[in-house]
């Protein structure tokens, strides 16, 4: 009974750590008027679906399935966040969604519509938190979250 208490709060935990990330960058983008790049964008999707997944590892706590695909959800934040990193540190090269210059379009509206529209290139850091960009804290949180799934699963196997 112990064990299924300790669980929950775990979901609970990385709940609201998922739902506080998604609220502080609608705040910063919202609020504080930082348009995010394509990749900011993609980084949200994550902690929407570990917020479903958490939702289900609450009320179906039996089943290790929900960690593995929170272990899984955080892997790939963790990898689209050091991509992000990557490209603000001139590491990678940006996909030409960051940068907004699509030379596969063909149709004179979808050029003057691609034209008018502001696309933020994914390499520039308008905004940081203690030096740090928000890819960066992604990264990071992505990475810590990562490990502590991974000790939570190592820990229901061994009991």
């Amino acid at each position: 009974m112990n064990n299924i208490f300790e669980i929950k709060k775990f979901y609970t935990i990385i709940f609201i750590i998922s739902l506080l990330s998604l609220l502080i960058a609608l705040y910063i983008e919202f609020f504080l008027g930082y348009s995010p790049c394509k990749l900011c964008i993609y980084q949200r999707i994550p902690y929407l679906v570990a917020i479903f997944l958490t939702f289900l590892g609450i009320s179906y706590t039996k089943n290790l399935i929900w960690l593995y695909a929170l272990l899984l959800v955080f892997f790939l934040s963790f990898i689209l966040s050091g991509y992000h990193v990557g490209i603000e540190q001139e590491i990678f090269k940006e996909f030409t969604g960051c940068t907004g210059s699509s030379l596969s379009i063909t149709d004179k509206n979808e050029l003057l519509k691609l034209l008018n529209s502001k696309v933020n290139s994914c390499k520039n850091v308008d905004f940081r938190i203690l030096g740090l960009s928000l890819a960066t804290i992604n990264f990071l949180l992505s990475f810590i979250i990562f490990i502590l799934i991974l000790k939570v699963i190592k820990n229901e196997k061994n009991k």
